[in-house]
């Protein structure tokens, strides 16, 4: 008896000290399903040149202004390129849906259930002062952003429940309820502070003085609100591991800023900086004879890519009495001439958004899966039948028949044409919108949409405000229709409950832009970051994927499919290109 009782008591000891956690080895690197592609003994990322020369400035262009260099907290408007002067506790790579890879955190180990995680501190990180980076810094790092980082940010740092410093290069996390399996992913991004900087500064204001950093790049100059300059580190403490082999390859990286989008690229053309990356397919279509383009100094290229294309839409805001209304939505979506617009303002060069993750394997595609079936089936009293059909796909039938078809929808709800050729609902009140936009450049398709409307009898005023105004209007929901978007990755995570989850609907400041309120997408919105394989991930989007477009909760608009990049042709660029597209720091100046 007194062996097993000392079994016993020795087992006692170590669960209630923590060491007898089950956790996993130590790893290299975490995914958030199956296997990272990288071994621990990887030599370089496949999508870099590992022999890029060092030297040569890149400058890029930025249109609008910048007021902070501490883009750590919500307010101000950030200057680009900050994100280059922290370094993480692990990075993510480019090729593969969702994996880190230990960068400030050599390795770490996770409990199986990911309700607990170790970092293991490389000790030869080091902040650009030489001071080394501590378990001190890292819990710092938390707490501060914890109280006045970024929203996401806040809510999962919000689920840890203890933080244990074990030793100078050791610290492990704790999460309490409500944690899923990517709360460990967002963690493990958390930047680096400077704990002996931050404690004699105010984290949470914004500042023009170049804060202490970490990363390949730290700032030169600043010239508030139109320039600033990043000079590369060679001395960088990680410069030689693995996943920075091949990357930041540019002794200075600067960004200037113009007014205006058009000014930008006139800027371009006259060679005033490296690279720019296009938005606007028509400008893409019609530049390119000046003569920088003509003499090879400027060229253009079309990069193919694998990532979900931008959810780019008009945004039905739902919380408006009339656009409550479904068939009022599909009503008017059935009165955008999408074929028209492309053709017309785009040379035909786009494809239409089909769904909330276009270009990419999480699309909804066909008639739905036993195991999409499955998910939706308890919801299916308040659903459209439509969900449990076929993919929803734009309409295709000519332009009269779909007129047709929206005053019949629109009958249903209760408008009707009166003897004015307006239309009104019961009581005689006239269908009536704004639509808002925050670029100058999106007026002609808006504009195409409201004579469209107009030929039913709806009246809807397109107002384009300044980026202050669309931004505050945006947080408050203070529209009735808004061209706006989403970003999606390949591995989308708990953003989707703040994209479309009811309790998002309620919060100002979300990005729940349509007012989504419906438990089959709270359900399948939550369960996404749950998802413990890609197979069960992948279902649960397409699954979402089928509610929100039958919902018409937006009017999609169109995508390329495809990085349209002009740049100077001594800017160089690896052979492969990952799959989320073209990587910044992966490019190099020809000497």
């Amino acid at each position: 008896m007194i062996p097993l009782l000392r079994v016993f008591l020795f087992a006692a000891l170590l669960l209630f000290s923590g060491v007898g956690e089950v956790r996993a080895e130590k790893t290299h690197a975490i995914s958030m399903h199956g296997a990272p592609k990288y071994a621990a003994d990887f030599a370089h990322l496949d999508y870099v040149n590992p022999d890029a020369p060092k030297g040569g400035t890149l400058r890029l262009a930025k249109t609008g202004s910048f007021n902070n260099l501490n883009n750590h907290i919500i307010t101000g408007n950030n200057a680009e390129g900050l994100e280059h002067v922290n370094d993480r506790l692990m990075q993510r790579i480019w090729d593969e849906p969702f994996t880190m890879y230990g960068l400030v955190a050599q390795s770490l180990d996770v409990s199986d259930d990911r309700s607990t995680v170790t970092f293991y501190l490389n000790k030869k990180a080091r902040f650009h002062d030489g001071v080394p980076m501590t378990a001190a810094d890292i819990k710092f790092s938390y707490e501060a952003l914890r109280e006045h980082g970024h929203p996401v940010r806040r809510r999962v740092y919000g689920l840890i429940d203890e933080v244990k410093i074990i030793d100078d290069h050791t610290i492990r996390f704790h999460f309490g309820e409500g944690y899923d399996r990517e709360s460990v992913m967002i963690l493990a991004m958390l930047p680096v502070l400077p704990k002996h900087y931050w404690e004699k500064q105010d984290v949470s204001k914004t500042t023009l003085t170049p804060p202490l950093g970490s990363g390949p790049y730290k700032i030169e100059s600043v010239e508030p609100g139109r320039k600033i300059v990043y000079t590369r580190v060679k001395d960088w403490w990680a410069k030689d591991l693995p996943i920075n082999v091949g990357l930041h390859n540019f002794d200075t990286v600067t960004y200037t800023y113009f007014r205006d989008d058009d000014i930008a690229l006139q800027a371009f053309e006259a060679e005033t900086y490296d690279l720019r990356r296009e938005q606007d397919i028509a400008k893409w279509m019609t530049i390119g004879d000046s003569a920088p383009f003509k003499e090879g100094r400027l060229i253009k290229e079309e990069i193919a890519h694998q990532r979900p294309e931008w959810l780019k839409a008009f945004i039905f805001n739902t919380r408006r009495q009339t656009l409550s209304d479904a068939r009022v939505r599909e009503a008017l979506g059935l009165m955008f001439n999408a074929d028209w617009v492309n053709k017309t303002f785009f040379f035909g060069n786009l494809k239409r958004l089909n769904s909330a993750f276009s270009n990419s394997e999480l699309a909804a595609q066909g008639e739905p899966s036993s195991e999409e079936v499955a998910l939706l089936e308890p919801y299916r009293a308040n659903l459209p039948p439509a969900v449990f059909g076929q993919a929803w796909q734009p309409p295709t039938s000519d332009q009269r028949t779909r007129q047709r078809e929206a005053l019949k929808l629109l009958a249903a709800a209760g408008w009707q044409l009166d003897k004015n050729q307006r239309m009104v609902d019961a009581q005689g009140q006239g269908m009536q919108f704004e639509i808002l936009l925050g670029d100058p450049s999106e007026e002609k398709v808006a504009l195409e949409f409201s004579r469209a409307l107009k030929r039913i009898g709806i009246q809807a005023k397109v107002r384009t405000v300044d980026s202050a105004q669309f931004t505050g209007r945006l947080e408050d929901f203070d529209y009735d229709i808004v061209l706006f978007r989403w970003i999606n990755s390949l591995s989308p995570g708990n953003e989707q409950v703040n994209y479309w989850g009811s309790k998002a609907a309620a919060s100002n400041g979300s990005r729940n832009y349509a007012g989504v309120s419906h438990p089959a997408v709270d359900m399948l919105a939550d369960s996404i970051a749950r998802s413990e394989k890609r197979e069960e991930l992948v279902s649960r989007c397409r699954a979402l994927d089928r509610v929100l477009m039958h919902g018409h909760y937006m009017i999609p608009l169109f995508y390329t499919g495809r990085d349209l990049v002009m740049h100077a042709t001594d800017i160089r660029r690896p052979e492969v290109t990952p799959t989320y597209g073209i990587v910044l720091e992966s490019l190099w100046r020809h000497p």
